[in-house]
Order: C-alpha cells, then sequence, then structure tokens
C-alpha cells in the first residue's frame, strides 16, 4: 500500500562521494575596471540620469582605475562640478567636445573624503556650521580642467550643455536617437 503522511526523502548520490576542499590562503583576485559604453570616447556629452544633477548634460574626460566615468559639465557653464558617475546612470550622445589631448591628472583618491570625527548629541546642538566646503586646491583645479575643455567648445554646444534633458508625453526613450 501507499505511505501515510509525509514521503520519506531518499537522497542519493552518484559517483565519487568525496567532498571537495576549499584551498584556504589564497589571495582575493582584484575585479577588472569594467568596459566602456560603446561609443563612449573622451569628450563624448553624457546625459545624466541619476543623483543631484539628472537631466543634466555632461562631457566625458576619462574612466578611472575603479570603473567610474570622469565627467565635468563644464561647471562655468552648466555647473556641474567634476564628478565621478556609474556608466549605467547615464546615456551617451552622439555630440563630442574636441579635448585637444587635455591631461586629466585626477584619480578615485583626489574624492575620497576626510575621516569626519563623531561627534556626540550634545556637540550636534551647540557647533555652528560644520558644513565641509571645496578646498581652494581643488576649486583652482575645477577651473584649470574646464578651462581647456571650453576652448574647443562652439557657441552653440554651450547652449546645448547648459539645457536639461527630459521627457514629455509621447516620448519614448528607446524610440529616441542620442
Amino acid at each position: 500500500m501507499g505511505k501515510a503522511g509525509q514521503a520519506r526523502q531518499v537522497f542519493r548520490s552518484y559517483g565519487k562521494n568525496s567532498k571537495v576542499k576549499k584551498v584556504t590562503g589564497t589571495e582575493k583576485s582584484v575585479p577588472k575596471t569594467c568596459k566602456v559604453k560603446k561609443g563612449l570616447v573622451p569628450g563624448s556629452i553624457l546625459i545624466l540620469l541619476a543623483g543631484r544633477f539628472r537631466g543634466r548634460r555632461a562631457v566625458f574626460l576619462k574612466q578611472l582605475e575603479s570603473g567610474l566615468l570622469l565627467v565635468t559639465g563644464p561647471y562655468a557653464v552648466n555647473g556641474v562640478p567634476l564628478r565621478r558617475v556609474n556608466q549605467r546612470m547615464c546615456i551617451a550622445t552622439s555630440a563630442k567636445v574636441d579635448l585637444k589631448a587635455a591631461k586629466y591628472d585626477v584619480t578615485d583618491a583626489y574624492f575620497k573624503r576626510d575621516a569626519a570625527k563623531k561627534s556626540k548629541k550634545d556637540e550636534m546642538f551647540t557647533s555652528g556650521k560644520d558644513k565641509s566646503e571645496m578646498s581652494a586646491e581643488k576649486k583652482s583645479g575645477q577651473k584649470k580642467m574646464d578651462e581647456e575643455v571650453v576652448k574647443g567648445m562652439a557657441p552653440d554646444m554651450k547652449g546645448y550643455l547648459k539645457a536639461r534633458f527630459s521627457l514629455s508625453a509621447k516620448m519614448y526613450p528607446h524610440e529616441l536617437k542620442f
């Protein structure tokens, strides 16, 4: 007759009954930087999709070691500072700016924050403004890098970078040509 209640589970192993041993003491491999999106070359115009500057256009400068993209507005043109952007959070357009072999000595360490001291609850209310502002060297570096980008720009390209990107009714992103 049949079995009453829950059927008995039978686990059978076929082949060799040996367990695989993990090798200990090996170093973890460093992940490789991801490939840059198709059509992205230094000087390409990107549309930022997320973050504080979503909908803004920015100029792609280079890919950093972490795989993130280094972009700038330029700040003087549309207010987008030198930033790191994940390439999934941007759309590459066919528009390009001539960078004239400009050098950008920016790495991921440039964006590293200083270790902030942990404050107690009492100190939080007594202290005034503890907002961290950009250092003078970062501001001068921003101006120097933007200067090289703005040189090779036509006036109509500056107007294009100032304009924000947005979708309206019956505009489908998969049908647009960027």
